[in-house]
């Protein structure tokens, strides 16, 4: 696990810091590394037609930090990946500002590209991580599309804390 840990890195970064792409890419770059893929979710300016002025995100950080490290391992686990990056921003997130970055390097790309679509899918819909969308007009707390189409499992038994399958 020790040496599983040094090759991720999760981050909850607090009101007003910004996602630092180039201190994350650095850290998943390596020489036997052929790819890395990224996921970076921005703020957008529109919203079903309604005017976004910016998101704002809440978390239980400790629960928030543990989920993304169990989908990081269970990103491990399916993919031969080298090294993993989550970075996810509280507090308010202007339009054009990055909110969640994620990055994935491997040696080969399938790997990358479909272990880095799994974690934003997974962290969408597990992770104690809450969005308000505030338009000109309003504001609205959001549930991600993922946790409401993962919602229907929690009746399972079989469903385990950060939405994998558990062990029998």
């Amino acid at each position: 696990m020790a040496a599983e840990d040094d090759k991720n890195l999760v981050e909850i970064l607090e009101d007003l810091n910004p996602v630092d792409v180039a201190k994350y890419m650095n850290f998943v770059s390596a020489s036997q590394a052929g790819v890395i893929a990224t996921f970076s979710g921005t703020t957008r300016d529109t919203f079903e037609g309604k005017t976004v002025l910016e998101l704002r995100y809440e978390a239980y950080v400790p629960m928030a930090i543990r989920c993304i490290k169990s989908v990081c391992s269970f990103a491990r686990a399916s993919w031969n990946l080298h090294s993993i990056v989550v970075a996810h921003r509280l507090g308010t997130v202007a339009v054009g500002e990055t909110s969640v970055f994620i990055a994935v390097s491997s040696v080969h790309r399938a790997d990358a590209l479909e272990a880095c679509r799994y974690l934003i899918d997974e962290i969408k819909a597990t992770v104690p991580i809450w969005k308000k969308e505030v338009y000109s007009n309003g504001e609205v707390w959001k549930e991600n599309t993922e946790f409401l189409d993962r919602r229907s499992e929690l009746g399972n038994k079989d469903v385990a804390c950060c939405g994998k399958k558990g062990r029998d």
